[in-house]
Order: structure tokens, then C-alpha cells, then sequence
């Protein structure tokens, strides 16, 4: 039965390690006893939500203005849409909010974000298509703060199979905006795909080099993604999940709940 629940766990995207762990705790103390299979997904379900509990933290907001959040991840992640929501709930909840279109070697993801922009009622700070991403970044933190901005988000270029031109980009924008505010940016926000699996923890290890990740957005979870991954990175990295994408409409970014998430993935009725 452990060896199936094992291989249960893997195959729901948990890697290896973190299904060996979970099932070991949950075999602790039952060898030997019946387990239905009810009181087994409710175990699974409360071991998976303790995992996740202490990652389920929302965006800190500070006193700080402009509060300088930059937004990370590879290309299709879906780090446009999730800055559009989070700019959308951020003004929703009173905050003005700037949003600078850092990806300015793709025009689509200028174009996308304008338009979330315009959804939203945010502005969006726009260059010429292939110039420097940095330069964007220091006129619209100059920008945010003239006009008293509450929140500055800023997009940037996915590319992680190029990690060295990556990290040359990024570390320069981080340099440009320390310039202006020493601080900043005060949260880097990794957007991850859920589809994408057990190769979201490569792209959390190669952006917390580059960028000193702070949190994590994970969309897709509305599609075919198991989101198994999740319990890994929770238990690989501990990094705040502050977010959950489940589906395109403005408003399908949700906080993130350890429980429910837990009951989805196990298939349980209740946790623990």
C-alpha cells in the first residue's frame, strides 16, 4: 500500500523526494493497521496542507512608496496576465498602481499588458521595442515616484535558456532601480506555470542566483497540472506562495488556501 501510495504521489507531480518524505510520515505509527481509502486521502490531504501552510502568505504590502515589485519568469508563464490581475486587485483595493512593460523585446507582451492595463485603469509606461529594459525601469520608478505612486510593477524578459544574458539584464535593472532607491525592488515575484512540473524547480533555483526571488505566483492550475509541485517547492525552498492563477478573467488570481489545495489534489473531503 506504501508502495502505491508512493508512486501516487509521484505520478501527482511531487518528485521524488517529497513523496518518499510524505509517505513516510504518513506510514508513522500504521504499520500493520487497516487504512480505507478515505482516511487515507484525508491523511494525505492534512500532511500535504501542513507542507503548505507556512508558504501560504499574500504580496506584504509596506508603507513604502513607491513599493517596487518586479516580476520574473520564463516566457508563457504567464507573468503578463498575472501582472494585469495583481495591478487590477492592487486598485480594486485603493492603491495607484504603475505598470512598467519591461519585455521590450517582445512587442506581444507590450501589447498584451497595455491592454490589461487599460482593464484595469493603470497606466502602463512603454518603450521602443528592443530598448534597454533598465532604462524602462529607472524612467518609470522616476515616474511612480514623482506622481506618489502606491506600487511600481515591472515586467521583464523570460529567458531562462539563456541564463547568462538573463542575469546581465536583470542584475542591471536591480542595479538602475538601487540607484534611484536602495531598497528596491522590494519583492522579486516568480511567476511559475503549473504545467511545466517537476521543471519548476530548475527555474526557482536559477532565479533565486539571478534575482533573490522573494515569493511565487503559480498559474495554470485551472488546466490539466496536476500542481503537485507545489507541495515540492513548498517543501524544497519554502518560498511565500503568494498567489494562484485559475483561469484568464481579470479576477482569476487567487490567494492561495493550503486546504483546499490539499482536498484538490488528493481527491479528499476533508483535511486531516
Amino acid at each position: 500500500m506504501l508502495e502505491g501510495l508512493e508512486e501516487l504521489l509521484i505520478s501527482a507531480d511531487l518528485g521524488v523526494e517529497t513523496s518518499l518524505r510524505v509517505a513516510a510520515n504518513i506510514a508513522e505509527g500504521r504499520f500493520g493497521r487497516r487504512v480505507s481509502a478515505d482516511e487515507l486521502r484525508a491523511l494525505l490531504a492534512a500532511e500535504v496542507a501542513r507542507i503548505l501552510e507556512p508558504v501560504a502568505r499574500p504580496l506584504p504590502i509596506y508603507p513604502k512608496r513607491p513599493q517596487v515589485v518586479l516580476v520574473v519568469g520564463v516566457n508563457g508563464s504567464g507573468k503578463t496576465t498575472t501582472i494585469g490581475k495583481l495591478a487590477s486587485q492592487l486598485k480594486a483595493a485603493g492603491k495607484s498602481v504603475v505598470i512598467a512593460a519591461g519585455d521590450t523585446f517582445r512587442a506581444a507582451a507590450v501589447e498584451q499588458l497595455a491592454i490589461w492595463g487599460e482593464r484595469a485603469g493603470v497606466p502602463v509606461m512603454k518603450a521602443e521595442q528592443g530598448s534597454d529594459p533598465a532604462a524602462l525601469a529607472h524612467d518609470a520608478l522616476a515616474r511612480a515616484q514623482a506622481e506618489g505612486a502606491d506600487m511600481l510593477l515591472i515586467d521583464t524578459a523570460g529567458r531562462l535558456q539563456n541564463k547568462g544574458d538573463l542575469m546581465e539584464e536583470l542584475a542591471k535593472i536591480v542595479r538602475v532601480l538601487r540607484k534611484r532607491d536602495p531598497d528596491a525592488p522590494h519583492n522579486t515575484v516568480l511567476v511559475l506555470d503549473a504545467t511545466t512540473g517537476q521543471n519548476a524547480l530548475n527555474q526557482v533555483e536559477v532565479f533565486q542566483k539571478v534575482a533573490d526571488v522573494t515569493g511565487l505566483v503559480m498559474t495554470k492550475l485551472d488546466g490539466t497540472a496536476k500542481g503537485g509541485v507545489l507541495v515540492a517547492l513548498a517543501d524544497r525552498f519554502g518560498l511565500p506562495i503568494h498567489a494562484v492563477g485559475v483561469g484568464e478573467a481579470i479576477d482569476d488570481l487567487s490567494p492561495f488556501d493550503p486546504d483546499e489545495f490539499a482536498r484538490a489534489l488528493t481527491g479528499a473531503e476533508r483535511v486531516g
